[in-house]
């Protein structure tokens, strides 16, 4: 009888040896990353495991060979090689040495995504639906009524973007207070406000923060953009305190709101303080609105360097900063990178503008969930401002700032543990 187990041991060795793999390299000479992702989650779909080869060729990916998958991948125009078992063999031995920053981690199924998105979004509005198209990764829109009534129980992953979770309409008060679109978003939310209940939006808004909040420690993974990143924390920091101006929700603020805001709500900040002024347009001092103008910055020189992990003891941080470069283009936002002395002491920082107190990048835990927030607004548009057109991915297929976007899609289909080959 063990013979018997050893012979069929034995066959299925070789038969795993034999099957040819496909191999899509992630470094420079791949013709299309973004696209990569897309075909990646394609074969989770159709239920073919994916390898994650961290930090090899730029956190390349390798599956066993499948026509249709090779097809899809010609058809997308993401490179790629059909590579031999013993091939593979000698990658997973390079990938796994103990003296190379390397491993692997297997994908075992397509993650189901959810994207915040308001009724008055426009297509410039949110970089990583741009993202989740141009690959032709599937997702669900969702909105407040959404999350109120436990709908995010049906998702994986869910993404905010350029969104104000403090009920003040993005501040942008100040310079778009007779604008028909501002007048239209403020009726558009009032009434949706008043429909589920809420006397005021920054209650009902902070009731979706609360719900969100919720989510991530239930296990939900959570990524964050933009002002989305900022606002969630302080609506979560000001459940019991009116923070907003009368010009937003009609009566004053509570006069003592910075003073009454509650840190030990909030995933990733602490000890900030919330712009006060309806004028200003910025919402607190964890991005320095004086800061995040092209005047105070210089295009040519603003770049922010990606955080180097242990592949084998820090698989998450690594899987979330795979790319072809670790130096990065910067990209502006309403919340554009986060004051480092205000980010609590267990969040681990991913990218940073060196040299300075701007962080970019961030990742943490809660409960049994992951949340990462990247600060700015669309990676291929340095000053992205209100009714500009979209982004063409197609003229940035090999996007690094697009690849982290892209990095957290894929995350939550990871295992919990780095799977050994």
């Amino acid at each position: 009888m063990k013979r018997l187990v050893f012979v069929i041991l034995m066959m299925l060795t070789t038969v795993s040896l034999a099957q040819n793999k496909l191999f899509i390299y992630m470094d420079l000479k791949q013709t299309n990353d973004l696209k990569a992702y897309g075909v990646a989650y394609y074969a989770l779909q159709h239920g073919i495991e994916v390898d994650w080869l961290l930090n090899y060729r730029g956190g390349s990916f390798m599956m066993n060979y499948n026509d249709v998958i090779a097809n899809e991948c010609r058809i997308r125009g993401v490179a790629f090689d059909e590579i031999s078992g013993i091939q593979a063999s000698r990658i997973y031995a390079t990938v796994q040495d103990v003296d190379n920053n390397m491993d692997v981690v297997r994908l075992e199924k397509a993650p189901k995504i959810a994207v915040y998105i308001p009724p008055n979004y426009k297509p410039w509005d949110d970089a990583v639906t741009l993202a989740l198209n141009y690959a032709q990764i599937p997702y669900t829109q969702v909105w407040d009524e959404d999350v109120l009534d436990g709908k995010l129980s049906q998702y994986d992953w869910l993404h905010l973007h350029h969104e104000d979770f403090t009920g003040q309409y993005g501040k942008f008060y100040g310079a778009f207070a007779n604008a028909p679109w501002y007048i239209q978003e403020v009726a558009t939310y009032e009434k949706e406000a008043h429909r589920l209940g809420f006397k005021k939006v920054s209650d009902e808004k902070k009731a979706v923060a609360v719900a969100i909040k919720k989510f991530v420690g239930r296990g939900g993974f959570l990524f964050a953009m933009c002002s989305a990143t900022e606002t969630l924390d302080i609506a979560l920091a000001s459940q019991d305190v009116d923070i907003c101006d009368a010009v937003f929700d009609g009566d004053p603020p509570d006069p003592d709101a910075q003073e009454k805001l509650d840190y030990s709500q909030c995933l990733a900040f602490q000890n900030f303080k919330i712009i006060e002024n309806p004028y200003v347009y910025g919402f607190s001092d964890i991005n320095d609105p004086a800061n995040n103008q092209v005047p105070f910055r210089d295009p040519s020189t603003d770049y922010f360097t990606l955080f180097q992990f242990s592949a084998k003891y820090d698989p998450v941080p690594t899987m979330l900063t795979q790319d072809q470069v670790n130096v990065i283009h910067n990209f502006m936002g309403q919340t554009t990178s986060f004051r480092r002395s205000l980010i609590k002491p267990d969040v681990i920082i991913m990218g940073e503008k060196q040299g300075t107190d701007e962080v970019k990048y961030i990742h943490g835990d809660y409960g049994k969930g992951t949340w990462t927030f990247l600060g700015g607004h669309d990676p291929e548009a340095y000053e992205h401002l209100v009714g500009d057109p979209p982004t063409d991915l197609s003229l940035h297929k090999n996007s690094p700032g697009y690849r982290l976007i892209l990095n957290n899609i894929l995350f939550p289909a990871a295992e919990r543990k780095p799977q050994k080959t």
